[in-house]
């Protein structure tokens, strides 16, 4: 493993505080087996309303393929363009000898007890290629859904965006209505070639005493892009992630967006990490958080390695009941000419943005939701106009639990 990639995975875990730490052995991992659903119109309607919620249409409406897994079960698996490829990470490691060159090269197994439990422990997890040139006409869609109470689902994805191609995934990662406790390991491994982009939106919607352990390495070469949306409002037990991206080749670039809400009784310790790693490769964070009582730990973190690469970082947090918001941002320039920048803010609603509305006929409440909305309104690039939707219609219910 090369020094860089040792580097980044000793930072993933730091600062898990104790009282987060997640008992493996309380959850099972026996997991039933389900019965592949070859119409999308035969999902149960239960759990295809709540993979509406994190942007997964069961009605496959403006989706170039779909993949949905449920607990251990690949239940639904099709493409409709040539070019595309969606399979289950064991039947591409079947079809495919090559891809053992890009199993575990960015993920260490042995990185923490999360990624060693699901090398040793695996339920399966999604392969999405697009060949040389290819550019997908709609994204892809997926969805991780844990439907038995109590269960670990340990899952390892691999995405290549061939040289040229072009692609948007939206993975959607959810619970059934009944599922209150459980646990979701994702092992994540992306590579985007050169001159490919790779646009990846990632919404979760989890049961209120889940844990989620999502660990992420991606590497982009020359002309590439990244882009990377992440979004939680709903509740949830403890979540920490710490994606790490190597701009590996010139005039790589890479942007990460993030919008997380933490309700009482909610700990996420989420960030970012970018180290720039070639001649004029250019980099982006952005996160907007609300705690409603939860906490939140927002990291962000950028690495220039050459000369002229150009990166920013910006956290903003409001606190809208009492809670922790902690912002830790991290420029690191390890040589002469790198062009780095952040800003950060935590902080509470003016009382005179509040009042400036209400003179004009709000009333209290709809004022704070008003500039809540704003706060969150993030241009995030790539998000279709269907999930935009879905977003907005979960910035409203988690408004429920603001007042």
């Amino acid at each position: 493993m090369h020094e860089l990639d040792k580097e980044a995975a000793n930072k993933k875990t730091e600062g898990l505080t104790d009282d987060q730490d997640v008992d493996l052995n309380s959850y099972t991992d026996t997991l039933k087996e389900y019965s592949y659903v070859n119409d999308l119109a035969g999902i149960d309607p239960a759990d295809s309303k709540q993979m509406l919620k994190v942007g997964v249409d069961t009605a496959g409406n403006d989706r170039v393929a779909t993949f949905i897994q449920k607990d251990s079960s690949v239940i639904h698996c099709k493409t409709k363009q040539d070019g595309v490829e969606v399979m289950g990470i064991s039947e591409a490691v079947r079809k495919y000898d090559w891809l053992q060159d890009y199993l575990w090269k960015g993920v260490d197994p042995d990185t923490d007890k999360y990624t060693h439990q699901a090398k040793d422990k695996p339920h399966e997890g999604y392969f999405i290629r697009v060949l040389p040139g290819v550019k997908a006409i709609h994204p892809i869609q997926s969805c991780l859904y844990i439907a038995k109470e109590g269960s670990a689902q340990n899952v390892h994805n691999i995405v290549i965006a061939e040289e040229g191609s072009e692609l948007h995934i939206i993975t959607g990662c959810a619970t059934a209505p009944h599922v209150v406790e459980g646990l979701h390991v994702g092992v994540s491994e992306f590579y985007v070639k050169k001159g490919a982009k790779l646009t990846f939106s990632m919404i979760h919607n989890w049961g209120k005493e889940v844990a989620v352990r999502p660990r992420t390495v991606s590497y982009v070469e020359e002309e590439g892009v990244l882009v990377s949306n992440y979004i939680s409002l709903g509740h949830i037990r403890t979540l920490q992630m710490y994606p790490t991206t190597y701009l590996n080749g010139k005039g790589a670039v890479a942007r990460f967006s993030s919008i997380l809400i933490a309700p009482a009784g909610s700990h996420l310790d989420i960030g970012s990490r970018i180290i720039l790693n070639a001649p004029e490769t250019h980099a982006e964070i952005i996160s907007r958080a609300i705690t409603t009582g939860g906490t939140i730990i927002a990291r962000g973190s950028l690495a220039g390695m050459f000369p002229g690469v150009k990166g920013h970082l910006e956290c903003k947090g409001l606190i809208l009941s009492d809670g922790l918001m902690h912002a830790i941002p991290e420029l690191e320039g390890h040589v002469a000419g790198v062009e780095m920048s952040h800003e950060a803010a935590v902080g509470k609603i003016a009382r005179e943005e509040i009042e400036y509305l209400m003179a004009r006929g709000l009333d209290e409440d709809e004022a704070i939701s008003t500039i809540v909305r704003g706060f969150l309104n993030v241009d995030i690039e790539g998000l279709p106009p269907s999930l935009k939707k879905e977003l907005d219609a979960a910035v409203a219910e988690s408004e429920k639990d603001m007042f």
